[in-house]
């Protein structure tokens, strides 16, 4: 029995996302298309893959044995084509990081990478952890220790916060307000603190990180900052000390298999070098402004 890459990919993202709308937008196809593809492959297995239903799609037993098989493709798959990017010189380093950092490597990039390195570098940013195991992501700057037996974890530093406000005592500061997150960045650690401690005095959200510092930035209300990112920006000033309960580990994290590339060491050691170099930033021992 001979099966299409292309379709154990789409039986992937079906099953992932757990229905063909979801995945429509993954794969760029129509439901009627994905389900074309998902009952012609049921007929090659010669078994029902999922049970369908109004609410999606739920694997069958046969549909999670094929889902156990299909990543292992997919992990040749993904490794098949890292070596041959690393072949012609186009090896892609991605690093996964949440909103803040990965703004602050973009600012730093000349610390991690340079025009004569013969590799790209990508930054992936997510408020969730990024499955490096899938290859989605070589190297991770994450909050906690690494649990997965096939990834290796070094701790960089530590990472303090802080509540910042604009200086000005005007509109939502001089009120009492806080300003909080909504959707996906709502679930940060600092994100649950604020809302746990003051979330009947938030008056303003934003659901990405960027914003929040924009609305606190004008005024709006309060908000819970890293120090790196608080204490770096001149429109907003640290009310107090640093909030001892969010303080965090700083960890670098890659697939062992992969951390002695000799692409993804660079970045890994350059990562390092240049947290090394701004911890009393980090951990809100040196305020830029103020």
């Amino acid at each position: 029995m001979d099966f299409s890459w292309d379709d154990l990919r789409l039986f992937l993202d079906v099953a992932r996302l757990g229905g063909l709308s979801a995945a429509t937008e993954t794969t760029g196809l129509s439901a009627a298309t994905l389900g074309r593809r998902v009952t012609a492959l049921e007929r090659q297995v010669g078994e029902p893959l999922f049970v369908r239903s109004q609410t999606g799609y739920r694997l069958t037993p046969s549909g999670e044995e094929l889902l156990l098989r299909a990543e292992e493709v997919e992990g040749a798959m993904l490794s098949l084509k890292r070596w041959k990017d690393g072949a012609i010189g186009e090896r892609v380093v991605r690093v996964s990081a949440g909103p803040w950092t990965s703004a602050f490597l973009a600012r730093n990039i000349g610390k991690i990478w340079t025009a004569g390195d013969r590799f790209a570098l990508e930054l992936v940013t997510a408020s969730h952890k990024v499955d490096i195991g899938r290859r989605n992501a070589d190297i991770g700057i994450r909050n906690q220790r690494p649990t997965e037996q096939w990834l290796a974890g070094r701790l960089i530093g530590k990472v303090a916060y802080g509540l910042y406000a604009r200086p000005e005592l005007i509109s939502g500061v001089a009120a009492g307000y806080f300003v909080g997150t909504a959707g996906e960045g709502s679930q940060t650690h600092s994100a649950r603190w604020l809302n746990a401690r003051h979330g009947d005095r938030i008056a303003t959200r934003g659901n990405d990180a960027m914003s929040v510092m924009e609305l606190v930035a004008a005024g709006a209300g309060m908000s819970v900052f890293p120090c790196f990112v608080g204490d770096s920006d001149p429109r907003v000033d640290r009310m107090a000390g640093t909030i001892p309960e969010l303080e965090t580990d700083q960890w670098l994290v890659c697939h062992h298999e992969e951390r002695h590339t000799p692409a993804v060491r660079a970045v890994t050691e350059r990562i390092a070098a240049l947290m090394q170099e701004n911890g009393p930033l980090f951990r809100g021992e040196k305020p830029v402004y103020g």
